[in-house]
């Protein structure tokens, strides 16, 4: 589920330290067999029914269709994709993912001069030295109501002043601060509504919403820090009351609901590796004002939820609202690296799925895996953009992805912008019993993809030679056959390359509008997987970290170990860079630019900055031309030019900061907020530090 990357291991040398970056783990979920068109999908794809609906399946294909009809005209006032006036008040700063702001203040003439105005530290932090977990904090500030609202990774609300980072409240949900489905206590920040009409001196017309990992999600009104007592029950809505299937561990809310209109749409995060079985897939629709849920969508069939589990949606999602759409990322199903429980089609499963907003109904869907067996769980909101390509207006969405791919699509019909080939992959080498192989993966054509698969990566030089040979021989000893090379139960298993943190995480993909330029940061990781069958996983098991190690995938005739490809002073065995920034033209799909992203750093030393980072967390892009991320190894956040790729500013906050960035202007002033929180993941690192950004006055 959601996610992963470097971990640090002790060097043995200062020579090494300065020679050596060190990273490590990862993340999850699965999936189903070969459709070859975007048409087929959507035939099948009305397997997926919203729970509180009793239509047939043929019923709900005719609703698709007459839905898709409505969606090509819509009517009533119009919406516009890319909100009229400066918008921070979610997860991506807008519904459309875009993460851009058309504030100007900070241009790439002047960002040199950004200075720290203010920081808070929250108190909130833990590096699981002591009684609690570490947490890993990736809260997206979110500005609105005057006021800057963050999520704490114990479960906190603040909300702040955005000019000066004073306390207006604090709300507290009071939770079991335990790691009930996650190595760590993890938190991505609370969602906002208010009322159209706000009725002057009733309580809870503008609502902040924050979830817990045991399944809570609590509304507390925006003005004073109070519970809603009309929403749910008394201002707290107990979402595991659904979790009627394969109980397994709670509907964790790590990621705060997506706000459309007057509805939460919400998902939920499990533990991953775990079992064959798991709580199935289900997105939530439910009353912003009064927490009542209105529809529930089933990605699995009642029979696969049954035997399977999870394909669940545990980031974010974006919507148009105009044409009456919300786009789900939906991951794999249980368990993740073995699929012979579930060797019929799911359609649904790994894929972008477009639901109506009213009623939960499938509108069109894409899988980008068929039958996962890698967890390559979609893990990003797609960003919802209008492009030209060849003269023609094109409604359009990308959905970046674990294996560095970018799916262009219609994002009204899901039909191609620039072709997606169904292309043939390998298929397994007979270690693996009862497991059935996808004979063809859908490959897009442009974008390119972010990083060459087809070979396996070239061994790093130095790596090689410090280590005395250890990084070629165990490449030896590694099955690669391109991307989709399944997994093994001989020598030391397959490559995995991207790995199943991803080349493309959580934070997905920036927009420019204007000169219709998407910017996305990607990793470059390497990753090996084996199979274990029982009786050599019980000898073999030695435990497991933060989404890497050992798991058992319990029910499943096969445990499964992960281990990050390196040497052992801690040293990545492929080649740098092992992280960038791209940029691309979206008139034409070809790359404009791409460049190192951040420094890879431990016990001091920064590595030379041709290297870059592994990333986490997405970047943000403004009107002014700049570029905001933080996402690095180096615990740096930095500026980049749009246009260029120039790096022209940077500083240093208290560990990586591995959430979204906030753009956002008050009292005429332009700010840029950024959370210091970490993951344990990234580095062993974290803090509770927000720092807020602005020119000097």
């Amino acid at each position: 589920m959601p996610t992963t990357g470097f971990i640090p291991h002790r060097l043995a040398t200062a020579v090494a330290v300065a020679l050596c970056l060190a990273p490590a783990p990862l993340l999850a979920q699965e999936q189903s067999p070969s459709q070859d068109t975007a048409a087929d999908q959507n035939q099948t794809a009305n397997q997926g029914q919203p729970s509180d609906q009793t239509d047939s399946v043929e019923g709900n294909q005719s609703a698709t269709q007459e839905n898709a009809a409505q969606n090509d005209e819509p009517t009533g006032e119009p919406i516009p994709l890319v909100p009229e006036e400066p918008t921070w008040d979610s997860f991506h700063g807008q519904l459309n993912a875009q993460k851009y702001s058309p504030l100007e203040q900070i241009t790439v003439d002047n960002v040199g001069e950004l200075e720290k105005v203010w920081e808070v530290h929250t108190g909130d932090v833990a590096d699981g030295s002591g009684e609690l977990p570490p947490t890993v904090w990736s809260a997206t500030p979110v500005f609105a109501n005057d006021t800057l609202y963050i999520g704490t990774p114990f479960y906190r609300i603040l909300a702040l002043d955005p000019a000066t980072g004073e306390e207006k409240w604090s709300f507290d949900t009071q939770s079991t601060l335990e790691a009930l489905t996650q190595p760590a206590l993890k938190n991505r920040g609370v969602a906002y509504w208010e009322a159209d009409e706000p009725v002057d001196g009733e309580p809870c017309q503008k609502i902040v919403y924050i979830g817990t990992m045991d399944a809570k999600l609590f509304a507390v009104d925006a003005d004073t820090g109070e519970q809603c007592q009309g929403f749910a029950n008394n201002g707290v809505l107990d979402v595991n009351q659904w979790n009627d299937t394969n109980n397994r561990w709670p509907l964790s809310l790590l990621q705060p609901p997506t706000v459309i209109g007057d509805r939460l749409i919400l998902g939920w995060a499990g533990k991953d590796w775990a079992s064959k079985q798991a709580p199935p897939g289900t997105v939530f629709s439910i009353n912003a004002r009064t927490g009542e849920r209105e529809w529930a969508f089933e990605v699995l069939s009642e029979e696969m939820r049954e035997q399977s589990g999870t394909a669940n949606v545990w980031t974010h999602m974006s919507a148009d609202e105009q044409n009456g759409l919300v786009y789900l990322p939906v991951s794999s199903p249980s368990p993740n690296y073995w699929g012979g429980n579930r060797t019929q089609k799911v359609p649904l499963a790994t894929s972008t799925t477009a639901l109506d907003i009213e009623t939960g109904e499938v509108v069109w869907s894409r899988q980008w895996v068929h039958h996962d067996i890698w967890d390559y769980d979609i893990n990003a909101a797609p960003t919802l953009m209008d492009i030209t390509v060849d003269g023609e207006e094109i409604p359009a969405l990308i959905q970046s992805t674990k294996q560095g791919f970018l799916f262009v699509v219609n994002r009204l019909t899901g039909e191609d912008v620039w072709p997606i080939e169904e292309r043939p992959v390998p298929g397994g080498d007979g270690t693996v019993e009862g497991e059935v192989y996808a004979p063809t993966q859908p490959f897009p054509t442009k974008p390119e993809p972010l990083l060459d698969q087809a070979e396996k990566p070239e061994v790093w030089w130095l790596a090689d030679a410090v280590s005395g040979g250890q990084c070629s021989a165990l490449w030896d000893d590694l099955w690669y056959e391109g991307m989709y090379t399944p997994p093994t139960t001989k020598g030391e298993g397959t490559l995995t390359y991207p790995d199943s943190s991803g080349g493309v995480q959580w934070g997905g993909v920036a927009f420019d509008p204007e000169s219709q330029t998407a910017i996305v940061n990607t990793s470059h990781i390497v990753q090996y997987l084996k199979l274990y069958d029982r009786q050599a996983y019980e000898r073999a098991d030695s435990g497991s970290g933060n989404e890497v190690g050992f798991s058992p995938q319990e029910g499943a005739p096969y445990g499964m170990r992960l281990k990050v490809a390196l040497n052992w002073l801690g040293m990545p065995c492929w080649e740098p860079p092992y992280g960038e920034l791209v940029a691309l033209d979206m008139h034409t799909g070809d790359v404009k630019w791409r460049r190192p992203v951040g420094a890879s750093q431990q016990y001091g030393f920064f590595m030379p900055e041709s290297w870059g980072s592994p990333t986490i967390g997405g970047p943000a892009v403004t009107a002014g031309g700049v570029i905001f991320i933080g996402a690095s190894m180096d615990a740096k956040v930095r500026a980049y030019s749009l246009e260029t790729g120039e790096e022209l500013w940077s500083d240093q906050v208290e560990a990586p900061s591995v959430s979204n960035p906030a753009v956002y202007e008050y009292n005429g002033r332009q700010y840029v907020a950024f959370i210091g929180g970490g993951n344990t993941i990234l580095k062993q690192q974290v803090g509770d530090q927000i720092a807020v950004y602005a020119l000097p006055e």
